[in-house]
């Protein structure tokens, strides 16, 4: 069944299931679809049709997930746009996706607005209720339709759109049903931005293809967290590492919050400690199950089997349907690694708008490029070691950060740490560590220090430690580390 068809089909088999809601809607299957027809009557009044690009910039809440299928039943593809940006920046998105139409708020009413007018004073929009629906006419079924447009994070320079069709999508989703076991009674409750291909496929398109639902959180606040989560009920989320850090460094309370709805939690967008997983699973009583992909990919690559073993440490098997094997600087794939983590499938992307080169690039053979550095362990579970430009070369001595981020996370009173290079006349690059540690947890930078003697070569041990009170993060929740290199080192 293609996606475009999903409101309809289950508003036919079950009008009046549960299919999504948020903090001031809650729609029936029934509702959904109707409100998928109407958007997308007001899409083609404004001149959307099969090959557009529709340009979505809000908040997470149900009308975000409407468009998104109302696009789709067009035959259009979808642009979501993070609505943090600045003018400049979603304005660059916006003209490079080549964007119809722009739907976005003006007050507290939907609207859609023409690109032309975006940036221009006066501009008026088109409310959703005043468009008559006419004929849609049937979904426009085709799996080789660009179905996603999703911008990178632009850390190297301007963001670059990642082109994903339905058939990109719809394998993906299959992937992910198949691989968290989600049937008619999950219900997800998405947390993750939906200007990111994880929050759309992992908590929207999954749970809803499966027969499920999903539940749109407001802003993410970890002391109001639990309490969504008791009156919610879900069956799981899917979050990353800065989320599940936050939630475990929460002062202990004499009720432990009630997490039984839960069956599993879901981590990505970047490799979770050990440790930080083992905290989380002895506080609130939920498995974690750690996966690994990227945009191009569509999401996900690899996943800890949720029956188990799950190994704690790496990022799990290669999800069925898809190849993930290391390949070497000459191009060749290897067996022992380490090497760069390269990806087949169904699940790749189509490439990146306009720009043949980068996608040429990044997509060689067919094998997508990740710039992850990983190795396979004795069971054939992904251990990622680090990103290739994130490597520091210490007079000539290779170093992962990520190894000695690993080496602070063992401390009991680290949080979050991460390790950069920096600039010395002598060595070229030498590491240094920025952490923050639990709330009412005391380290010193020097017993921090000592502690990284213990495990690591003296090579590997960072020469400047600073504490700090968070870690700054990009707009998917990532640790910035392009932020680290640009921070000034401390004085004294």
């Amino acid at each position: 069944m293609h996606l475009a068809v999903l409101p309809e089909e289950r508003a036919g088999r079950d009008p009046s299931g549960a299919c999504v809601a948020d903090d001031a809607v809650t729609l029936d299957n029934a509702a959904f679809a109707a409100r998928v027809r109407g958007a997308a009557a007001v899409l083609r009044a404004r001149g959307s049709g099969p090959g557009d690009v529709v340009a979505v910039m809000l908040p997470n809440r149900v009308e975000l997930v409407v468009i998104l299928f109302a696009a789709w039943r067009l035959g259009a593809a979808v642009t979501p746009v993070n609505p943090a940006l600045t003018a400049d920046e979603a304005g660059f998105q916006i003209r490079d996706a080549g964007a119809r139409v722009v739907v976005g708020e003006a007050g507290a009413e939907l609207v859609t607005l023409d690109v032309a007018a975006l940036a221009g004073p006066g501009s008026t929009g088109v409310r959703q209720a005043g468009v008559d629906e006419g004929d849609l006419g049937p979904a426009v079924v085709d799996d080789t339709a660009l179905a996603l447009l999703i911008y990178t994070s632009g850390t190297t320079g301007r963001p670059k759109g990642v082109m994903l069709d339905h058939a990109n999508v719809r394998a993906m989703v299959d992937m992910i049903v198949a691989g968290l076991g989600l049937g008619p009674r999950d219900h997800s409750l998405l947390i993750l931005p939906l200007f990111h291909v994880n929050g759309i496929a992992v908590s929207v398109l999954s749970p809803l293809l499966a027969g499920g639902r999903a539940t749109v959180a407001g802003r993410f606040r970890p002391e109001t967290f639990f309490d969504v989560i008791e009156r919610v009920r879900p069956t799981y989320f899917s979050a990353v590492p800065a989320i599940y850090a936050r939630l475990t460094g929460l002062p202990e309370h004499d009720r432990r919050p009630d997490t039984s709805s839960l069956r599993l939690v879901v981590c990505g967008a970047a490799p979770m400690p050990a440790e930080l997983i083992e905290r989380f699973e002895q506080r609130y009583g939920v498995p974690v199950v750690e996966g690994y992909g990227l945009s191009e990919g569509t999401c996900a690559s690899t996943l800890n089997p949720v029956a188990g073993p799950r190994k704690p440490g790496t990022v799990g098997l290669p999800l069925p349907g898809q190849r993930v094997e290391l390949m070497d600087a000459q191009g060749q794939l290897v067996t022992d690694g380490p090497g760069e983590v390269v990806i087949k499938g169904p699940n790749v992307m189509r490439g990146y708008l306009g720009r043949a080169e980068e996608t040429a690039a990044t997509i060689t053979d067919g094998w997508l490029r990740t710039g992850d550095v990983g190795r396979f362990d004795d069971d054939g579970y992904l251990v990622l070691v680090d990103r290739i430009k994130d490597l520091i070369i210490r007079g000539g001595e290779n170093l992962y950060p990520k190894e000695i981020e690993n080496a602070l996370h063992a401390h009991p009173a680290v949080l979050e740490a991460a390790v950069v290079g920096s600039p010395d006349p002598v060595l070229g690059e030498v590491p240094v560590a920025v952490v923050a540690l639990y709330p009412e947890a005391r380290a010193t930078a020097e017993e921090l220090t000592a502690h990284c003697r213990e495990r690591l070569a003296k090579v590997k041990v960072p020469v400047r430690i600073t504490l700090v009170d968070a870690l700054p993060k990009n707009p998917v929740g990532k640790i910035d580390k392009p932020a680290l290199r640009g921070r000034p080192a401390p004085a004294g």
